[in-house]
């Protein structure tokens, strides 16, 4: 096979960085093993180590510092016949240590290269959590504050199957970076390196001293045989095809006419206890009928104990790319707590838009048509006022239809709850407290 290094963007290093020797041992170990550039995606992060997936001509993504792992393994996950090999500099590892553990617990089939210099390199040269307590950086004394991480044994420890520590100058490491792609498990490498451009400008290191210091340690080189177990992607789907197989979801046929054309925003501003989600989900129901598509965002309870208070409703003829609301059609004010919380909207809604309103429950100034109610005149118990308000705005023939609210009951709700939920919508669409 030929090289896949990217001839455009060839490795620019600084003078004697050991990032280097790594990215021309890892294009030979993808020689080795008659790779081609669309079998293999590099994940990387911030630092230099996140150049590796500019270097070569294969798949790539580049995140966020110390979380290289994760997007890996969603992409493993997706596409298991691709070999994931993920590139991390100590800062990063450090950064994302969660995650290593994560990695380390799971076994998915991930090769992770730790190219270790001992410090972050490109942001400054300050303190990781591989550098000496002795060593002079530009982060002052801290390091002395802390003791250095031993990357080997906390992934042995956490579960990884295969570990390697080594230096970035041995004369085999292609070899060794190719038995650890092949390693069907997770693979972490530990390779120990220079970097000119910051540590050894106060700190004496060479390839020989890095291979006196690992000869000093525990030699760590491939398996660790008390953690050899089935790869997961696939224990996991193995244990995914022996689960009952879950039900196709219902299909809603559409056989009605939505009363208004367009896109639709419809929210519901009420309060815990009120079955806001419930009344939202029914409202999406009913657009389904119509053939629409829809979408339901609720707000976060703000404790455990306290239900979600507002829910935003979008209904449209055509996909649903944004679920952002910003001038809505319809605002349901069920409630002061809920309109206290979004009071700028009431200012944005345009003339033709239109503001249910419970009395008792007082809105700001807007420019939208105001249709007041009297719930409790009708005899409507609190919880069942968002249903209610859904009655109101089918009564008017606003977003939705009688017709299509009481398909959406019947879809969503059997026996008991059916009965009372359909006596209540009459009850309301006829003005008659029951």
């Amino acid at each position: 096979m030929n090289s896949l290094l990217n001839a455009a963007r060839p490795p620019v290093l600084c003078p004697g960085c050991t990032h280097e020797r790594i990215t021309h041992s890892l294009d030979q170990a993808f020689q080795n093993m008659g790779l081609a550039g669309h079998q293999i995606v590099i994940v990387s992060d911030i630092g230099c180590s996140g150049l590796f997936d500019t270097f070569f001509h294969t798949h790539a993504m580049h995140g966020l510092h110390g979380r290289a792992l994760t997007y890996a393994t969603g992409l493993k996950m997706a596409r298991p016949e691709i070999n994931v090999i993920v590139t991390m500099g100590d800062g990063g590892q450090g950064i994302g240590g969660a995650h290593l553990l994560a990695a380390c617990r799971r076994n998915l089939d991930l090769t992770l290269l730790i190219l270790n210099n001992f410090n972050f390199g490109m942001t400054g040269g300050q303190f990781s959590a591989t550098t000496p307590p002795e060593a002079q950086l530009g982060s002052g004394f801290l390091s002395a504050l802390e003791r250095p991480l031993d990357i080997c044994k906390v992934a042995r420890c956490a579960g990884a199957p295969y570990v390697r520590r080594c230096s970035g100058f041995q004369k085999n490491l292609a070899e060794q970076i190719q038995d650890a792609i092949e390693y069907e498990g997770f693979a972490l490498m530990d390779i120990w390196g220079i970097c000119p451009g910051r540590y050894t400008k106060k700190n004496r290191l060479t390839p020989k001293m890095i291979d006196d210091a690992l000869a000093k340690l525990p030699t760590i080189d491939g398996v660790v045989s008390e953690n050899v177990r089935p790869e997961y992607g696939q224990h996991y789907r193995q244990l995914a095809a022996a689960q009952k197989k879950v039900s196709a979801p219902a299909v809603i046929k559409p056989q009605f006419t939505a009363p208004q054309a367009g896109r639709q925003e419809v929210i519901l501003l009420g309060s815990a206890g009120q079955r806001v989600i419930t009344a939202g989900e029914l409202l999406c129901i009913a657009g389904l009928t119509a053939g629409m598509k829809t979408t339901q965002k609720n707000e976060y309870n703000i404790t455990v104990l306290r239900g979600p208070s507002i829910s935003e409703l979008i209904l449209s003829p055509q996909e649903i790319n944004y679920t952002g609301i910003e001038t809505p059609n319809v605002v349901v004010a069920l409630d002061q707590e809920g309109v206290d919380r979004r009071r700028g909207l009431f200012e944005r809604m345009a003339p033709k838009a239109l503001i249910i309103q419970i009395s008792g429950v007082n809105v700001p100034t807007s420019k939208a048509r105001i249709h007041h109610v009297d719930l409790r005149a009708l005899g409507v118990k609190r919880p069942d006022w968002a249903l209610a308000s859904l009655a109101v705005l089918a009564k008017l023939q606003q977003i939705i239809t009688p017709q299509m609210l009481e398909a959406a009951l019947k879809i969503r709700f059997k026996s008991n709850a059916l009965d009372s939920s359909l006596k209540l919508v009459k009850q309301v669409t006829t003005g008659k407290a029951a």
